[in-house]
């Protein structure tokens, strides 16, 4: 569809969880696309949901609390859709969207996309809430497909992870950071069963461990960092950008296959890559649709790892080769802006008339005088909206602002009231 065409989006956040992230990193890159873009900040009610676990009630009494808290939440979504009109409702996995909200939207013929960005093996609910959305985008092909269509989910789109270049970019790191979070070879996320079999067998090499969930582990946790604190992105991108060599093992509940070869690749491969970070990763199925050869040092197996290791530390000049050819392809295939396009594009065309127009005045079909039209078009450009954008889109732009009104943004608001006062 013609990318200068605007639309309004509304991003449903989860509660917490992998996909937080990577809700705001959607957020970020539709903004930046020039879409009007509004967010349900699911995570703002978190606490008030971990608090029904505290309240000493019977099972059966506390799930009704639960069911009844989410459901509240969904008719909070469906609340800020009445008032945004989007064109589009995108859920990340494990958004607080009942069946019976989603069935609402799609009476009221509002697109839903849900980006399940999980592993269908381990994470089932998908099987519950697939049909209800009208395309649901994932992270692994086949057999998911076919599960998919057994179902009855008709609008499957793949849609890998992947980056955000203004935020995963290489970075000078000063003395005290990289003395806190650099060194020659680190690991950052959980400590599943196949990572805390494998990291024990390379601690020579100096190993830093940093995220959550490696506790118990007393061979492992004299290298866990930070107290096994949950690390921030912010952090991730200091990490990446001062370790010589970031280990990527994708992750498996299977201790006994620690390197799994399984489908899917994992954000941590193209956030470092954005970074120009170096990192030796296990080889997924998927790897080749994503990556040419040369562009990211693979390894088999524990002892490959091993290996490597130490010839990637004796080798820097390599590192860097490597570096330079994976950012290049992150930067070109696989940004947060290149998904939105690709999940903006399958949904066009596979609803013809989609998205529908909106009953919109041109801008400046209003004789604006010459210093006030400058203003507007100034106005525009700093709200990162198109040129053509209709008075309707200009108006919601202004009102997700943060922040005080200027001058400008509160006479735009007056003659939007005065339109619908004295117009209908």
């Amino acid at each position: 569809m013609d990318k200068n065409k605007v639309l309004r989006i509304l991003v449903v956040l989860p509660l917490y969880g992998g996909s937080l992230p990577v809700g705001r990193f959607c957020v970020s890159a539709l903004k930046k696309m020039g879409h009007l873009v509004e967010t349900f900040e699911a995570p703002d009610f978190y606490s008030a949901y971990t608090a029904l676990d505290d309240l000493k009630v019977t099972s059966d009494r506390h799930q009704y609390l639960i069911n009844s808290y989410l459901n509240m939440l969904s008719q909070a979504v469906l609340a800020k859709v009445e008032t945004f009109e989007p064109d589009m409702v995108l859920a990340m996995a494990q958004a607080p969207l009942t069946h019976q909200a989603l069935k609402r939207l799609r009476k009221d013929n509002i697109k839903t996309a849900m980006w399940f960005v999980e592993d269908f093996r381990l994470f089932t609910y998908w099987q519950s809430f697939a049909t209800f959305y009208d395309v649901f985008a994932v992270i692994q092909k086949e057999p998911f497909f076919s599960e998919l269509e057994r179902i009855g989910v008709k609008n499957v789109l793949y849609l890998p992870l992947a980056a955000q270049p203004d935020f995963h970019k290489p970075e000078e790191i000063n003395s005290v950071d990289a003395r806190k979070y650099g060194g020659d070879v680190a690991f950052m996320g959980a400590g599943y069963p196949n990572r805390r079999m494998a990291f024990r067998k390379l601690i020579h090499h100096g190993l830093k461990i940093w995220g959550t969930e490696w506790d118990g582990d007393h061979v492992l946790e004299p290298h866990v960092q930070l107290g096994g604190r949950r690390i921030s992105s912010e952090e991730c991108v200091k990490i990446f950008n001062s370790t010589k060599i970031n280990l990527n093992l994708h992750s498996s509940v299977n201790a006994d296959e620690l390197v799994s070869g399984g489908d899917f690749i994992n954000p941590r491969t193209f956030e470092l890559a954005a970074c120009g970070a170096f990192q030796l990763v296990d080889k997924r199925s998927l790897m080749a649709d994503a990556f040419d050869d040369g562009e990211l040092a693979y390894f088999d197996d524990l002892e490959d790892l091993d290996r490597k290791i130490g010839y990637f530390l004796a080798h820097p000049e390599e590192r860097k080769i490597y570096a330079e050819r994976g950012r290049a392809r992150v930067l070109k295939d696989h940004t947060y802006e290149v998904r939105m396009q690709s999940l903006i594009d399958f949904t066009a065309g596979r609803f013809a008339g989609w998205p529908v127009q909106r009953n919109t005045d041109e801008l400046f079909d209003v004789n604006f005088p010459a210093a006030l039209k400058d203003d507007i078009v100034k106005l525009i450009d700093r709200l990162g909206l198109p040129s053509n954008v209709g008075f309707n889109d200009l108006v919601a732009a202004v009102k997700a602002q943060q922040g005080q009104l200027s001058p400008l943004d509160t006479a735009i608001l007056f003659l939007d009231e005065w339109k619908k006062m004295y117009k209908g």
